[in-house]
């Protein structure tokens, strides 16, 4: 007896550690995508207003349109991409089209351990055509998964 006790002991211990150390008890929950939130803003009142119709997409992706004459889209969420360091959006504003084109570096952030890594972004500069934008001001240069302005686009 004691001999099966003996053998059966270190069996349970190292199923017990196994156990311990291959299962996480939580899942990701939180944001895991870090996308330059644009928020809109009527250039006349300066009043947080978003537009009748919004279309956006990446240059030469018109096929993959992140918002297709989208209404009361506030904010507007962009994504970057970290492999780069730049990236040309097009916009339409109630029909109108204006290029964005946006400079900026990535690093990678550890959100958690169940949910992993992801890229952060620092956005160092913007160029953009005026035909219906008037001007687009950098609120928050530090592009994270918080929930925080970027840029304030006035159309």
């Amino acid at each position: 007896m004691i001999r099966f006790i003996s053998a059966i002991v270190p069996v349970v211990f190292a199923g017990f550690f196994t156990f311990l150390v291959s299962c996480t008890p939580e899942a990701c929950f939180e944001e895991t995508n870090a996308f330059l939130k644009a928020s809109f803003y009527l250039d006349a009142t300066g009043k947080y207003l978003a537009p009748d119709s919004l279309t956006l997409y990446g240059l030469d992706m018109e096929s993959n349109k992140l918002y297709n004459k989208t209404a009361s889209v506030q904010p507007a969420l962009l994504p970057l991409n970290a492999a780069t360091g730049n990236c040309t959006f097009i916009i339409r504003i109630n029909g109108v089209s204006d290029t964005i084109a946006l400079w900026y570096s990535s690093y990678p952030h550890l959100i958690s351990r169940e949910c992993g890594y992801t890229f952060y972004h620092i956005l160092n500069s913007l160029s953009v055509t005026d035909n219906i934008i008037d001007t687009i001001i950098i609120r928050n240069n530090n592009i994270t998964t918080i929930n925080e302005e970027n840029v304030r686009i006035f159309y």
